[in-house]
């Protein structure tokens, strides 16, 4: 672990981020402007990952999408509507709005348990079904037992499989990593892994897949923000941030836009390089801004 961490510079300052996330949470009131919630808006991945969905519901759920700029045209479009992956290819003939991307979770979500081989041809058909973006979960069945070897040799396998499905397709494919940080416990490890997966291929990293106990945390995400930065200082690839899981207000929303903003810069406040994992968070966003209960998705 410390040689990758050395490798980059990066130590994990604990006080020093307390101090940093204290100010930003002094100052969320004046962040959470009507403009900053609107950017945030636009940076949602709109997310539907429910047992129970079915093509019906996700057909209902993309029109929500395809009749929001009629509606509320003074707002942008959220940035994806992400979906499982048998699932990909029904927002894909349903949505109208060409910069609204489909993402897919995939490589057996949300645990990241099976044959690797198995993964790979999940993110294959979640491409060739539509999918324009692929968030999958760090292999923590390796990680978690300092296997470092394996767990990057996994990312890559599959950033490979997304590259070779690029060439059939004839379109670029974003790949997401999700730390799972709630399960990560120390800053190092956050760290860690953020390295791992940036080093694999990751265009983004991700801070959690909203299925487990603790999800996105301030803190988690100050520290990849700040291993973004190393990376970046280091190889000159910008790599983006995710925020998800447990995500919900508009205060919410502003705390991780001005960790974003502290750490990376105006740069990164685009849905290139900074997005929100979100379910509830558009109806929270769209009633702060509209200052009235709204309930559109």
């Amino acid at each position: 672990m410390a040689d990758i961490l050395a490798k980059y510079g990066y130590t994990p300052d604990k006080d020093a981020m307390d101090r940093s996330l204290e100010v930003i949470a002094a100052n969320l009131d004046n962040l959470a402007s009507g403009e900053v919630l609107k950017q945030c808006f636009g940076l949602m991945d709109l997310t539907s990952l429910g047992t129970k969905d079915s093509v019906e519901h996700i057909k209902e759920f993309t029109e929500k999408v395809n009749s929001f700029a009629q509606d509320f045209p003074e707002y942008p479009l959220p940035a994806s509507i992400c979906v499982y992956p048998n699932l990909a290819s029904v927002v894909k003939q349903t949505k109208k709005c060409d910069e609204v991307k489909v993402t897919a979770v995939a490589a057996c979500f949300p645990t990241s348990q099976s044959f690797v081989e198995v993964k790979m041809l999940e993110v294959e058909m979640a491409i060739l079904g539509g999918a324009d973006e692929i968030d999958i979960v760090l292999p923590l069945n390796k990680f978690l037992v300092g296997d470092n070897a394996g767990t990057a040799l996994e990312i890559r396998q599959i950033r490979e499989c997304i590259n070779k499905t690029m060439e059939k397709v004839g379109r670029k494919v974003t790949l997401k990593v999700i730390l799972e940080t709630g399960l990560l416990f120390t800053p190092e490890k956050i760290a860690e892994a953020s390295f791992i997966a940036m080093e694999e291929g990751a265009d983004f990293i991700k801070t959690s897949t909203g299925k487990v106990d603790v999800n996105a945390t301030p803190m988690a995400a100050y520290i990849m923000c700040e291993c973004i930065a190393k990376f970046y200082q280091k190889t000159g690839r910008k790599v983006g941030f995710k925020a998800a899981g447990g995500i919900s207000t508009a205060l919410d929303a502003a705390s991780y836009y001005g960790i974003v903003s502290s750490i990376l810069g105006k740069e990164w406040l685009c849905k290139d390089y900074f997005r929100f994992g979100v379910s509830r968070l558009a109806n929270s966003l769209l009633s702060t801004i509209e200052q009235k209960t709204v309930s559109y998705f």
